[in-house]
Order: structure tokens, then sequence, then C-alpha cells
């Protein structure tokens, strides 16, 4: 048994800082919740395609649910080992090393402002000008740019920036800061997952890339230490949460979901349904770079041992889509009724609903297209568009496992987790659409989880990756039940309806 039960701090926490909310989430040593607070963060939208978060209110969000974890478990810092972070990653913060004061709000990952810097940035060579050194296409979905913009575009700001005054972080390196002490000594550090995520590192030396740096208009000054995932970066230092309690583990959000599905071995995937979808592909310590449209990402990195990477099929709308139908349409008034109005036809009424609300991302990449709903006749009612947004979930994802398939990454099933992986609709028609059996796990909380395991194992609290895998169980699992001339058939039509949303913006 490790070391915890001798120091008699028995559990670890993991801060999951989401697109839409924040939740500090307690486990134990076999990987069971034991307690879960959350608290949601506005959602603000200046613009259309601009998506923003207010990151003060999101550290005072992280300091309330820590803080009602512990009360509500009737624990105390005392009893926790170490805490692990894990993140929405490329959602990007600048702030005042002196003030601790954000200049802008967090600008979303799911933001698109960056579309024409983005074009800018191509200069001739295309969408994959940084792609061999970053793993990454040029992209609005990625950091780097979201930076420049904030420097071209907020008074003042690129002239503090090349001063030295400002530090840029990913939300997890926000929290780190905070976390360390802000202001009185405050640590400005990420990992390797989320720098893997900024368009601006060198995928095989784990540093910045100067050059890229320099085209991009970006003070080097302005970015974090790269540190590993698995590491005791220090003690927390910040009044009123879990003072003196290790923080040892960082990851980005689907690198963790992979982690916590023990997906450790090259060849071991899972998919995670949230906001967006995002399938992850171990590859081992060698990135592979696809040619299909996936992207190449830093899965882990566990201390001094070498980095571990993935192959990544992003999506940006899925479980938005239902928060979109539930809050802008009216159509449902909880996530949950989608499934029952789903049910209540046969199919889905020969509609196919697109939601390229923020462009199209893997494996397409096509920033200009947007959201469109195909296939409309009189016989339609919400009982198939809810069944059509539902599908639309499955036919992305059977996108990026057939890029995944193209690059020679062939699955024989998919783990799953994510807040849609209880809707058991979407889920028998994702095993239907792929033709494989979806597994979930008896412990549906792996993005917490993943963060919890990489702050677990720096401090001795698990002993090795072999506790992680032992760890994991299925909870469930659908096989496919549908012919395969009928799912070939549903997945043409989806093509055909995806191209019907190319090119709607216009240079």
């Amino acid at each position: 048994m490790s070391e915890h039960v001798v120091s008699g701090r028995r559990y670890v926490a993991s801060i999951d800082q989401g697109t839409t909310s924040s939740r500090c989430i307690i486990f134990d040593h076999d990987g069971a919740v034991v307690r879960i607070a959350q608290r949601e963060h506005r959602q603000i939208f200046p613009r259309p395609g601009w998506v923003e978060h207010d990151p003060v209110e999101i550290w005072t969000n992280v300091r309330a649910v820590c803080g009602e974890a512990l009360a509500a478990s009737d624990l105390t810092p005392a009893d926790i080992a170490a805490i692990g972070i894990t993140n929405q990653r490329e959602t990007t913060v600048v702030w005042d090393r002196t003030t601790g004061e954000p200049v802008y709000h967090a600008i979303v990952w799911q933001d698109t402002r960056t579309d024409v810097l983005c074009r800018e940035l191509a200069d001739g060579a295309g969408a994959n000008r940084y792609q061999q050194t970053t793993g990454l296409p040029l992209s609005t979905y990625f950091a780097g740019p979201k930076i420049r913009w904030i420097l071209d575009n907020v008074e003042g700001v690129r002239e503090r920036a090349e001063a030295g005054e400002l530090c840029f972080g990913t939300m997890d390196c926000w929290l780190m800061w905070n976390l360390s002490g802000g202001v009185e000594g405050g640590l400005h550090l990420t990992d390797a997952t989320n720098a893997s995520r900024t368009l601006l590192m060198d995928l095989r030396t784990l540093d910045w890339d100067e050059e890229i740096c320099a085209q991009m208009r970006i003070p080097m000054s302005m970015l974090p230490e790269i540190r590993s995932s698995s590491e005791i970066y220090c003690e927390v230092r910040a009044r009123g949460v879990l003072g003196g309690v290790p923080v040892a583990g960082i990851l980005g959000d689907q690198q963790a979901a992979t982690f916590g599905q023990a997906c450790l071995r090259p060849g071991e995937a899972k998919n995670t349904y949230g906001t967006g979808n995002f399938l992850l592909l171990n590859t081992g310590t060698t990135p592979v770079i696809s040619e299909q449209g996936l992207l190449t990402t830093v899965c882990y990195q566990l201390g001094e041992q070498a980095a571990v990477y993935a192959l990544e099929g992003s999506v940006a709308v899925t479980g938005s889509l239902i928060q979109w139908l539930r809050d802008n349409l009216g159509l449902i008034s909880s996530a949950a009724e989608a499934e029952e109005l789903a049910r209540s036809v046969d199919d889905n009424g020969g509609t196919y609903f697109v939601p390229a609300f923020s462009g199209l991302f893997a494996p397409r990449w096509r920033p200009e297209a947007r959201g469109a709903i195909v296939g409309l006749t009189r016989f339609v009612n919400k009982g198939h568009l809810a069944r059509a947004a539902l599908e639309a979930t499955a036919f992305q994802t059977r996108e990026v496992i057939d890029a995944a398939a193209a690059a020679g990454m062939h699955l024989t099933t998919l783990k799953v987790d994510g807040g849609m992986v209880v809707n058991d609709l979407l889920m028998q028609f994702q095993a239907n659409i792929l033709g494989v059996p979806v597994v979930r796990p008896v412990v549906n909380e792996t993005t917490a989880l993943g963060a919890a395991y990489a702050a677990g194992l720096a401090v001795g609290f698990w002993d090795s990756t072999e506790e992680i895998r032992e760890n994991w169980s299925a909870g469930h699992t659908w096989h496919p039940t549908m012919p395969a001339e009928d799912r070939e058939a549903l997945f043409h039509d989806w093509n055909r309806a995806v191209e019907r949303t190319y090119d709607w913006i216009e240079e």
C-alpha cells in the first residue's frame, strides 16, 4: 500500500476548470468519487463568434468549490495528499504580474475572432505552416493567435508586454499562479500538454519556439515555464484554499481524460463527450504527424520520463449544441429532455443538423463554415430535430475515427466519458454508426480523475501507472446493432449535409 496510509492523507483533490463550470472533486485510493462541488460561470458573447470568460470570476469559483468539497465531506487540508489541475485548453488569459489583474477577459477556445489573423499568419505557406514543429494547423482554436489579438487590440497591452510586465497563460497557468501566491510570489508555469496547444511549442524539445514566437510577434517574456504533467510544483499559498497541500499534477482536460481512462499504451484511445468532443489516441513516445486532419499533441509527461504523444480529433460543438437547443431555442428545459424528445420518433426524419457554430474543426478544418439544418420537410417535428442534434455528435466522432484509421490506427472498441455518455440513445447510435462496441467506465469523472492520478503519482499516493490500470473497470458496453448498409447510407447523407455548410463566411 502507498505512503498515503502512513501520512494519514487518504484522498487526492482535483480542480477541474471547464468551459461552463469549475469543480473540485475528491477521490479515494480506488479512484472513486468522494465528493463533488461545482459552480457555473458566465458565458460572455460580445459579438457573433466571440466567446469570453471572466478569469477573476473563475478564480473566485475555484476557491469556493474547493472549500465546499472539503466541508461537505467533513475533511480538512490535512486529509488531502495532493491537488491536480485539469482545465479547458487553449482558453487564453493575459494578466499583470504586479497587480494580478487580467488585461482583458479570457478568450475561450471556441472563439473565432482570429480567423483573419490566422490566414495572414499562413503567409502563403498554408494552414500547415507550423504543423511539423507544433503538430497543429493555424486555427482560431489555439492560444497563440489569441495572445496576438490581445496584444494588437487592447490599448497599451503590447507596450506593457514588451516591457515584461505581463503574463500569458492557459487556465491551468492562471490557477497555478493564484494558488501559489499570486502577486506574492506566484509561480508562472504550465505543463507540456497545455503548452502543446498554443501553436508556440516545439513538440520534440518541449520548449517554446523562438522563431514562431517572433513571427507571431509574441514576447517570450510573457510565456510560462514548461514543466512535466506530474511533479510537485508548490504548496498552496492562497488564503482559504487547501492551504499547504502540494499541487502536483497538471493536464489539459482531454489529456487528463485519456490518463483517467488508463489509455497508457500505444493504440489505446478514448472519446470525451463534453462541450465539444475529443478523441485522443496514444501513439507512444514518438509524435506522429497526421495528414488526415488530426492534431498531434503531448498526451502526458510523468516527471523526468519521456513525453508520451497522441493523435487528437477535436470537434467543436457537441454537448453545447444540446445547451443551445435549451437556452437559445427553448426546445427543451434540460439536457436530459433531449433523449426523451429524441425517443419520441423512430429516426431523424431525413434531417441532419451540422453544428458548425465555430466553423468545423477536425478533420475538415473549415473555419468559414457555419451551422445548418438540412433535409427539412413538413413531416419534421421537434423530436426529429432533437434526434438529429444527438446524431450529429456521433457522426462527427465517426469522422475523426475514420481519419485515425486512415493514419493506420484502427480501433476495435471505443472508451467513452463525459457528460453526454449518460444518454443511452446517443451511445447506442454511436456504436451503430461506428460498427464497434462503445464502453463507458464505472467512474465517469475521468477528466478530474486523470489529474488526480498525475498528482497522486508525484507524491507516492499511487505507486505506479499499473495501479491506475487496475482501478479502471467497464461499467456499460453498447454493441452495434445496425446493418452496415444502413450505417453507410446515413453517413453518406451526413457528409452531403456537412459539405453544404462550406464557404458561408466570405472573404
